[in-house]
């Protein structure tokens, strides 16, 4: 067998491992882990009741929201745009309710996605934000400060004003506004009408439970993000609870925030101003939190800070006109696009225009594939020439490998003078296939990243090309009344992209080594048991992908009056047989 099928075997046998690493290990051992951290904060929390959850003992207490308290009975501002639902304290002004109106939990139940939620819930998660005074007694804004509001409704069109008087000279004021998306900006005010100096800083903060559904996987980040210092920063929720320290940096502007997969909660605050951020965890929390510099405010002077919180879905589009009007840095990083940047988002631009004009998001991926497949085709036939050149000495390199099988110097001399005298070089083949592997990856990673496939239908019984493929061959897709277990959910398109996958390869030679042949054989089983857990928009790209390459083959083949392998054993047998 040629170096190169070696190299794809290893290649494919690569995939294979993670894929089956991440299912079979990575998954129950992070199940397992969540489960005991359960465990141990139920214990926790049992035996620390009277602690405020969240509060590290290396914060200044005045810049975590630390208050236990039954927020449903406190006076709110509601929360109306035609993306945002919820709700804000009066009495501590904490954003701790939001739901995202165009988006719902399951493509089967009306309840719109929760993004934050109220210290009473089972997953708290809230922005908090205010004032420190360094080196004064003067009292801070808490969670218990009683604000007053000039309107209890808060939209597009009707800022909210809050105001507090500490009663020793410090007047609070909070202007906060929301667009018709996902942005709100916070602008505060603090004037000193007292006849003494005070230095303070301002921070914010988002504080979240540590999430139990998390996507576990080595593709996609969730957790703490951002932009600071001119890098994107991130940090999985495991590696933070590990830590014994926060990660601190230094920035100058930026951005920080809490992301899922489709969403996120980011503070953005102005670009002009230094800062000190963090990402850290106490117990089954995590927090990132940002504090600006220490500014002195004169007696009878006004000091003002401006930032801004984005709370919501991470559509591409969106986040890029933020970034142009607010100057927020590579907002858009907020997207898991990878290492492929620079191929990932032209592709996913392409495929939402393609979504657009087709009116389907499953045939705009089919389209998009086909597009790049074209793009590939120059590629592709050069690979396929150099692969057939090779095919024609492989009998040639079977009979050496048989002969000097047990002198391994002499068998590499000998091939070397046989690629030589035949005119073939054995790695030519590898470079185009090289240059695809990017791209196939690039346009697998959109695919999982969109969110434009979320609760999207396609044909059929695909009614959301963002989850797995609801059918099973276990029940005859249905016919039989019986839901089987998770692990013998196999549906028809994980059945026919194995199938695609089979048939591909029964169109070249089989390997000459027979334990390469079975292992050959034993990967489309394997890989059709692996992705039947992939949401079906994946596995419809790789069944099309697979359909189109059988069609380039074949046309390839055809051009050059060859036959494919699989047809050829059928003639031959069918011969044989008369």
């Amino acid at each position: 067998m040629s170096e190169q099928k070696n190299l794809f075997i290893a290649f494919a046998l690569s995939v294979g491992v993670l894929f089956a690493f991440n299912q079979l290990y990575e998954r129950p051992r992070m199940e397992k882990l969540r489960q005991q951290q359960a465990v141990e904060n139920a214990k926790v929390q049992q035996t620390a009741a009277a602690t405020a959850p969240g509060t590290p003992d290396t914060l200044p207490s005045d810049m975590v929201s630390s208050a236990r308290m039954t927020t449903a009975v406190l006076p709110r501002i509601r929360i109306e745009t035609p993306s945002l639902t919820g709700s804000m304290t009066i009495t501590g002004n904490q954003l701790d309710d939001l739901l995202l109106v165009r988006y719902a939990e399951n493509i089967d139940k009306p309840e719109r996605v929760r993004l934050l939620a109220t210290r009473d819930s089972d997953r708290p998660y809230h922005v908090d934000f205010g004032f420190m005074a360094e080196g004064s007694s003067q009292p801070m804004p808490d969670a218990q400060t009683p604000w007053t509001a000039d309107r209890t409704v808060l939209t597009p069109d009707n800022p909210v004003t809050l105001r507090w008087d500490n009663g020793q000279g410090l007047v609070f004021t909070r202007h906060i506004s929301v667009d018709q998306d996902y942005m709100f900006t916070m602008t505060q005010d603090v004037h000193n009408t007292s006849d003494a100096d005070v230095s303070l800083s301002s921070f914010a903060l988002i504080q979240r439970r540590l999430p139990k559904d998390g996507q576990n996987t080595a593709i996609l980040h969730e957790g703490p993000i951002g932009v600071l210092g001119g890098e994107l920063e991130t940090a999985k929720y495991k590696a933070l609870t590990d830590r014994k320290t926060p990660m601190a940096f230094s920035s100058n502007g930026g951005w920080l925030g809490i992301t899922d997969k489709y969403w996120l909660v980011a503070l953005c605050p102005q670009q002009d101003t230094p800062l000190s951020a963090r990402f850290l965890s106490s117990g089954d929390n995590a927090q990132v939190d940002a504090m600006g510099p220490r500014q002195k405010l004169a007696a009878g002077q006004t000091l003002s800070n401006t930032f801004h919180v984005f709370a919501g879905a991470k559509k591409v589009t969106l986040l890029d006109s933020y970034s142009q009007k607010l100057g927020i840095p590579h907002f858009d990083l907020a997207v898991d696009f990878g290492w492929y940047y620079f191929l990932t988002k032209p592709l996913f631009y392409a495929l939402t225009w393609l979504g657009k004009l087709i009116g389907n998001f499953g045939l705009a991926i089919l389209a998009l594939t086909v597009l790049v497949r074209l793009a590939m085709y120059p590629v592709s036939g050069k690979s396929f020439k150099e692969m057939n050149k090779m095919k024609t000495v492989q009998p040639k390199v079977a009979e050496l490998r048989e002969k000097y099988g047990d002198d391994k110097a002499r068998l590499q001399q000998e091939l070397m003078e046989l690629y030589k005298r035949e005119k073939v070089n054995p790695f030519s083949g590898c470079l185009p296939m090289l240059l695809q592997i990017p791209v196939f990856f690039s346009l697998y990673k959109v695919l999982f990243v969109s969110l434009e496939m979320r609760h999207t239908p396609f044909f059929g019984w695909i009614h959301d090309l963002a989850a797995p493929d609801p059918t099973t061959i276990f029940n005859l897709f249905g016919l039989i009344p019986w839901n089987p277990p998770a692990m013998l959910m196999l549906g028809a398109w994980p059945l026919l992209m194995g199938v695609t996958m089979l048939l591909q390869q029964k169109m070249n030679p089989a390997p000459v080594d027979p334990a390469q042949a079975k292992i050959m054989m034993i990967m489309p089983i394997m890989f059709t048991f692996m992705l039947a857990k992939f949401p079906a928009g994946l596995v419809i790209y790789w069944t099309w992908s697979n359909i189109i390459s059988i069609l380039q083959q074949g046309y390839m083949m055809r051009r050059k009056g060859l036959v494919p392998a699989f047809i050829k054993r059928w003639k031959d047998a069918l011969h044989a047989g008369s």
